[in-house]
């Protein structure tokens, strides 16, 4: 498979996109010079740089993006589930739903569905509280976590068999005894968890918990919005709240 001057004059980088039906054709590309760039189910991609300077072929995805939901009812009670496998199984810790977001798939919309099969409760969408980058966290990708608030617009719990051990809630009386389960856990329990207490994580969802309640803690939320390029719709997402008080004020 060697290169013609003309041909390299005129290239700087190729792309090999074999299908799994030739993937026998791999090692001949390696042969040659080519490396994997990426792979998904139905083909692998292999690229080559030509020049002797160094690739600037953009790199293959770097992270993933995962979703934390926090849905609180009209009682300051929040929606906990306790996971069967995971790094929490056999904890016995109380856990907001998170998720992986879908390729294609929207972060407010991939909050509301893990909520929705995990414990069988829609949600209205609210706002991104936050958001915690961290790097070598699967698979040596960097992981984008979005922690996002939800109204919930009912409240019978489900339990899925497959992914959840108990999606209920507990709560006690003044002495800390704990009643028998029901289906949301008040917040000041969830946020007295003693693994809550411990790692830092915790402790700031809890803390972002209460100014959203208490103090008027703004995120950030959806506004549709379509690119120059195309008429496709996509999400900005922004604080609503302070952009709707600085356009009022602009227009007095």
């Amino acid at each position: 498979m060697p290169f013609s001057l003309s041909f390299m004059q005129a290239k700087r980088g190729v792309w090999i996109k074999l299908p799994i039906e030739l993937v026998n054709l791999v090692e001949t590309a390696v042969k040659e010079g080519f490396w994997y760039h990426h792979a998904e189910p139905s083909y692998l991609m292999l690229v080559y740089w030509i020049p002797e300077t160094a690739s600037t072929i953009p790199a293959n995805a770097s992270h993933r993006v995962g979703i934390g939901a926090i849905v609180i009812n009209d009682k300051r009670e929040v929606l906990v589930v306790q996971e069967k496998s995971g790094r929490f199984r056999g904890t016995g810790v109380w856990k907001i739903p998170t998720g992986v977001v879908d390729e294609g798939e929207d972060i407010f919309k991939a909050a509301m569905r893990e909520v929705k099969e995990e414990t069988g409760i829609d949600t209205e969408f609210q706002e991104i509280l936050a958001f915690r980058q961290s790097h070598k966290s699967f698979f040596g990708k960097s992981d984008l976590f979005f922690l996002c608030f939800l109204h919930p617009l009912s409240f019978d719990i489900q339990n899925q068999e497959l992914e959840i051990e108990a999606a209920q809630v507990i709560s006690g009386n003044a002495q800390g005894v704990t009643s028998l389960v029901i289906q949301w856990m008040p917040f000041e329990e969830y946020a007295a968890q003693p693994f809550a207490q411990k790692h830092e994580l915790f402790k700031y969802i809890a803390d972002l918990c209460l100014a959203k309640l208490d103090r008027s803690y703004a995120g950030f939320s959806p506004l549709p919005t379509t690119s120059f390029f195309n008429d496709q719709i996509s999400y900005l997402y922004s604080n609503i709240q302070d952009l709707k008080r600085t356009s009022s004020a602009d227009h007095q």
